[in-house]
């Protein structure tokens, strides 16, 4: 008995009919043959009447399987069948004249198409990701298009970026070497920016390209030897794209402005001799067309942004003056011009206001720039008669007025002495 017991029994096994997979459950074949030749059979009926076309799309998506098949539908919408890699339409593919490709190259006739695209992908929403993957995918098929293709292209792409229908980091696709280092990437913006800039303006342009950290990277539409302000203004305010332009090198100029202030605090924070910080600032300003008004601001804020300042209000005049005393011969370097003392002052005025403790400082640092020779009288008078700023005026002409009413007596008697010498 013990014998039997020891033995291992046997687990059961579970037999019985085995199911079915149930018809609903079994993949369908890929198929975008099919697909297409339902597409293109109904884009002959409605012919090249795109309300007709919008109405059709529209109704199809409920009885053809649009998720699956966004790929091949969006290639029959522009190119009239289905791409081949590289941009081609295979050869023993049906075709449809109702496309991008086979209309008109105008804008008015792009607009109407962007107005399909427009309708559909708000009908069938899930179809956003795929046109966007389809419209990267046609930029990169650029060369395997003719000239008029791609200007059909670019104008219905401005459109759809300026509807807000595409967003601009399509643009990516672009920047592929191939298509930069052959011209068709820069040719394909031209256009692509008119119709934009038509649609909307330059700033809403900027704006969506700033969105996707776009704005910075306009030059790598031209290949590397080629990426300069010059070589890009020269190209697109030939085209007739001035704003566009004047956009990239306002944005070269911020550029060169920021990378100025980081360096300089660099160089203030490790002790540079003044001459040598002078002497590179001197050199960026001619490199990169800075003026000194803009410059002395950034030297400014950069001096002010070296020091950990006291929260007392009664300590932090006297700490200013300590440290502006120091830095008044990097300061006088590049106040050479009454606009850039003027500039300074609002900087004052504007620092003094926005840092509360430093309200009652702003006439000892004025003084003090006055007897450092960076601030002359011209240019403080004028301010303190019509060229102040409103922030905190009322504070500050008071805490002034001793030293105006000082600086035009000494006037007064400097003038009186010159007569008196003549």
């Amino acid at each position: 008995v013990s014998f039997m017991n020891n033995q291992k029994q046997q687990k059961p096994t579970l037999s019985g009919q085995r199911f079915k997979t149930r018809k609903r459950d079994e993949k369908e074949r890929f198929d975008p043959t099919q697909f297409q030749d339902c597409i293109i059979q109904g884009l002959t009926e409605t012919g090249t009447d795109l309300e007709a076309v919008a109405k059709f799309l529209d109704a199809s998506g409920a009885k053809l399987d649009y998720r699956r098949y966004a790929e091949t539908l969006f290639d029959i919408l522009v190119a009239g069948g289905m791409l081949a890699p590289g941009g081609t339409l295979a050869d023993d593919m049906m075709r449809t004249h109702v496309c991008v490709f086979a209309a008109q190259e105008d804008l008015e006739t792009m607009q109407a198409f962007a107005q399909v695209f427009n309708k559909l992908i708000r009908r069938y929403k899930y179809l956003e990701k795929g046109f966007e993957d389809e419209v990267k995918k046609l930029l990169l098929f650029l060369k395997g298009f003719s000239e008029s293709e791609r200007n059909k292209l670019a104008m219905l792409t401005g459109v759809l970026l300026a509807n807000g229908t595409l967003n601009a980091s399509i643009l990516n696709s672009l920047y592929n070497e191939n298509l930069v280092k052959e011209g068709v990437s820069a040719a394909f913006a031209v256009k692509l920016f008119k119709s934009w800039i038509n649609e909307k303006d330059i700033n809403a342009v900027a704006a969506s390209l700033r969105k996707v950290s776009m704005d910075n990277r306009l030059m790598e539409l031209f290949p590397a030897n080629k990426q300069s302000v010059e070589h890009f203004t020269k190209y697109f305010t030939e085209a007739g794209l001035k704003e566009l332009s004047e956009y990239v090198r306002n944005q070269q100029t911020i550029g060169a402005r920021k990378e100025l202030q980081k360096e300089l605090q660099e160089q203030m924070s490790r002790g540079d001799p003044f001459k040598d910080i002078i002497l590179y600032v001197k050199e960026e300003m001619k490199r990169n067309n800075i003026p000194e008004p803009v410059v002395i601001g950034i030297v400014w804020s950069s001096v002010m942004s070296t020091v950990e300042w006291n929260k007392k209000e009664e300590l932090v005049a006297e700490q200013a003056i300590k440290h502006l005393k120091q830095y008044s011969p990097l300061l006088a370097a590049f106040t050479t011009q009454g606009q850039s003392e003027l500039t300074l002052l609002l900087k004052i005025q504007e620092y003094c206001y926005d840092n509360i403790h430093f309200m009652k400082a702003f006439q000892k640092i004025v003084v003090l720039f006055y007897k450092a020779e960076v601030l002359s009288e011209e240019p403080i008078l004028k301010w303190y008669k019509d060229a102040h700023v409103a922030k905190g005026k009322s504070v500050f002409l008071e805490q002034m007025k001793k030293f105006v009413e000082w600086l035009k007596n000494a006037e007064e008697e400097s003038e009186s002495e010159a007569e008196e010498g003549d």
